[in-house]
């Protein structure tokens, strides 16, 4: 096993675990805006660490570089869906309808 594989395995398990915990907390978690918190981990960092480790087992090519890219337009997006759906269930909460 090399340190390129092993990198690959820590940072594909990070992100995998980001992604599980956020998928528990929504479950577990009451709330519209407690459930957007929690899919913060999954979005910021579960995605752009598993995009990172598929880019490193991919070597120094275009598709590594498209690799990355998804990953940080993911992460960009993520967060303005997060604060678009935040505050359209803010509104909607203030105006007595259902989030």
């Amino acid at each position: 096993m090399t340190a390129r594989h092993l990198v690959v395995l820590v940072m594909l398990w990070a992100g995998t675990g980001c992604l599980l915990l956020s998928a528990l907390a929504i479950l577990r978690l009451r709330g519209t805006l407690m459930r957007l918190h929690a899919l913060a981990p999954a979005s910021v960092l579960g995605v752009p660490l598993i995009a990172v480790a598929v880019a490193v087992d991919q070597g120094g090519s275009r598709a590594a570089v498209k690799t990355l890219v998804i990953g940080l337009l993911f992460a960009a997006g993520s967060t303005v869906t997060t604060i678009a759906v935040g505050r359209a269930s803010h509104q909607a909460e203030a105006e007595g309808g259902r989030p």
